[in-house]
C-alpha cells in the first residue's frame, strides 16, 4: 500500500469537507461544483459572483500550486506509474471522446440538479434524503460504464 498517496487523499478530503463547511457556515452555500459554474456561466448573479470567481480560481490554482512545488502531475498523465507497476498515461480516448464525455456530465448534472460534489459530499453530510438518491445513481452508473466499456466493449484498462 502506498501510504504517501492515502495520506494525500485524507488531507484533500479533509480540505474539502472543511471547505464545504466554511462555505455552508459563512454564505450558507452548498459547495457544488456544477451549480457554482453554472450559475456563475449563465445566470450572472448580481453581488454574487464574487466567491464563485474566487472558488472556481481556487479549484485551478490549487493544483497550479502543487505542480509548482514539485508535485508533478501525480497519477494521471506525464507517464505517471500506478501501484501495479504499469503506467497510467494520457487519456486512451481522445479529446473527441472527452468533449463528448464532459458534455454528457454537463446533462447529468442538470438533470440531476447537481453533481458529485454537491450531492455526495455536501448533500450526505446533511442526510438529504434527494441527495443520497442521486449519489447511489452516480455511484450504479459507473460501476455499469466501467463493467461496459473493460468487459462488453473490451476497452480500459
Amino acid at each position: 500500500m502506498d501510504w504517501s498517496s492515502s495520506l494525500q487523499g485524507l488531507a484533500g478530503g479533509a480540505l474539502i469537507g472543511l471547505s464545504a463547511t466554511w462555505l455552508m457556515a459563512t454564505l450558507g452555500r452548498i459547495a457544488g461544483i456544477s451549480g457554482i459554474v453554472g450559475t456563475l456561466i449563465t445566470a450572472r448573479p448580481k453581488g454574487d459572483s464574487a466567491w464563485r470567481l474566487t472558488f472556481v480560481l481556487g479549484l485551478i490554482s490549487g493544483p497550479l500550486v502543487v505542480m509548482l512545488l514539485g508535485g508533478g502531475l501525480g497519477n494521471v498523465a506525464g507517464g505517471a506509474v500506478d501501484v501495479t507497476g504499469r503506467v497510467i498515461g494520457e487519456p486512451a480516448g481522445g479529446v473527441a471522446l472527452m468533449l463528448l464525455a464532459g458534455l454528457l456530465v454537463g446533462l447529468g448534472t442538470g438533470l440531476g440538479s447537481g453533481c458529485t460534489s454537491g450531492h455526495g459530499v455536501c448533500g450526505l453530510s446533511r442526510l438529504s434524503v434527494r441527495s443520497m438518491v442521486a449519489t447511489v445513481t452516480f455511484l450504479v452508473a459507473a460501476i455499469v460504464t466501467v463493467f461496459v466499456v473493460r468487459h462488453v466493449i473490451g476497452g480500459g484498462a
